[in-house]
Order: structure tokens, then sequence, then C-alpha cells
């Protein structure tokens, strides 16, 4: 679901979620039987306090609406994989190398393109401290949810990828918006200053976000080694909660360096199907390979190759 643009000076990971993206930057993922599903019971309003303008309320309505055709079809699944989604050691390599060095999005005359194009390894080469921030439209209820999502779910990144990635109350170098319409789109000198150097392509990617673009994320290489410093997530606080724990499974974990979809990662988030909605067995092998030791940021795909495949088979070898 999502990809890698460099853009402008900011070497940068660019992922858009749940795209149900129109006709000219990201094509159309949702199933037709999701958009004609039948609307269902509509969810509880915010208290009137906390209700966000018309467009917010419709686009809460919409979301509803997405997440349970999804889960009509028997997408959005929950069980990381079994037996209908079998995979060996070279299929799990072959997955890796086009979700880590293969860049989904390109920027083309100030907008992104649905493009592929080659790129080299990237992960965050320092402790990955998750700070989640809210906008005000946020129940506290839902702040308390979201953020116990988050320390549990960068718990279970670090013991996968083996590299120090927790959440913190502030001082974050990733963090999480949740976000309603109308504060999203007036992050845009907090963010030129959270990640100096942020090129206006990347900026405007997220200030002017299609209702079709579920979340996205961003990641900052600014020495241009393929060594991450910063990331920055967008999640829509409209998403009913599968939606948003999806968002924040999918945008968190490319956010560490898988950032390419593919229609060959299965069982995997990172495809654009939206079959899973939480990350699976073969996402946390993903990750190990990702961060282990014996690859370097940086690296091309055809240095990394041989490596791939034996760190895969060792993997598969090992639960086998």
């Amino acid at each position: 679901m999502g990809g890698r643009a460099a853009l402008s000076a900011l070497a940068a990971v660019l992922a858009a979620a749940g795209c149900v993206q129109s006709t000219d930057t990201v094509p159309d993922k949702t199933p037709p039987q999701a958009r004609a599903a039948p609307e269902p019971p509509r969810s509880p309003r915010p208290p009137a306090a906390l209700r966000t303008d018309p467009e917010s309320e419709a686009l809460r309505a919409y979301y509803t609406r997405v997440q349970a055709g999804l889960e009509a079809q028997g997408l959005l699944r929950r069980d990381g994989g079994g037996p209908d989604t079998p995979y060996d050691a070279d299929r799990l390599a072959e997955t890796f190398l086009q979700l880590a060095f293969y860049e989904e999005y390109a920027p083309d005359t100030g907008v992104l393109i649905a493009r592929e194009t080659r790129s080299r390894l990237h992960r965050w080469t320092e402790p990955v401290r998750i700070e989640t921030r809210f906008g005000r439209s946020v129940p506290a209820g839902e702040r308390v949810r979201d953020r116990g999502d988050v320390a549990r779910f960068a718990g279970r990144l670090s013991r996968a990828a083996n590299h120090p990635i927790s959440a913190v109350p502030q001082g974050g170098n990733f963090v999480v918006y949740i976000v309603n319409e109308a504060e999203r789109r007036a992050l845009g000198p907090e963010l030129s200053a959270l990640v100096p150097g942020m090129g206006p392509t990347a900026l405007d990617s997220v200030l002017n976000l299609p209702r079709s673009s579920y979340c996205l994320v961003f990641a900052a290489d600014r020495e241009e080694t393929g060594g991450y410093s910063r990331a920055v997530a967008i999640i829509r606080a409209e998403h009913p909660p599968l939606l948003r724990l999806s968002c924040i499974h999918e945008e968190v974990a490319q956010g560490l360096g898988l950032a390419n979809d593919s229609p060959r990662a299965r069982p995997s988030i990172f495809n654009d199907d939206e079959e899973f909605a939480l990350l699976t067995t073969m996402d946390e092998q993903l990750l190990r390979i990702l961060y282990d030791p014996r690859l370097k940021p940086g690296m091309s795909e055809e240095e990394a190759r041989p490596m791939v495949f034996r760190i895969a088979r060792e993997i598969m070898g090992a639960q086998s």
C-alpha cells in the first residue's frame, strides 16, 4: 500500500496506504464490491464539543462504509497468514528485494506519479523513538487506545527487526500524527520545522491528501547514505478502529524501510489488495532481513541479492 520517493533535496519514503486514489497519481485499489457495499449502521458520534466540520463528518461515514465493505469480502484479515498463503525461502527473498529496492512513486513536475523505479537499501541506523501526536478533535478515550496500540506495535517491531524501537511521550524521531481533515491541512509550518528540507511535493502530498488515501508516511535520509534519521506518518482521525490500526501497522512498518508495495507480497500488508490489515509473519521476517547486520544501508540490489537469499533460507530453515 505505499511507495518511496526522493523528493527534492530530501530523500524520503512516501507511502499512501489504502489508496483508492483517483486517476493521475495512484491506481484505484478498492475492489468494486467494497465501493458498492451497503451502508452499515453509523458509528457512534463523538461528543458535541469534539465534533468536526461537515467535511470531516462525511469522511467518518465514508471510511466506516469502506471498512465494512472490505470486511464483508473477507479482507482486512488479522490472522497473519495461514495454510492458504504458503511461501518458501526463495519467495521470501524475492519479496524482500521487491519491497526494499524499488520505489512505488516518483515526483514529476510537482506531483507524485505511480512509477516503479530502482532504489537502494534504506533503514534506520539509530534507535527509533515513536511519538504520537493528536489533533484536538480526537477524544481522550481514542488517544489512550491509539497510544497503547502504538506502544505494543513498537515492541513487536523491535523484536522482529532486532533494532531498538520504542514509543515515547515526546522527543520522538518518528512522529505519528492522528488528525482530522482541518487539522492535517494546518500542519504545514509544523512539518516544515520538524523535517527541515522537506520539499514542496512531500508537503503538498500531506496538505492536499485526497479522501482515497487513508494515510501516508515519509522518512528522511538527509545524508543520502541510506540511513533514516526522521519520519512522519499521517493518519486520519476519521477512520474507524480497524482502519486506523491498519494504518498504524502499515505506515510505521513502511517507515522502517520496506516502502514499496508488490502484488506478489503475500501474506503481507505490503500489498495493494487490502487482504491483510495487520503485520503478518512474513512481514516480521522481511523486517528481520532488512535489519540483519550483514546488509548495509545504501547497498544496491545486486550487492545485497546473494546475502538476502542466504538470510531468507536461514530464517525459513530455522522455522521448518
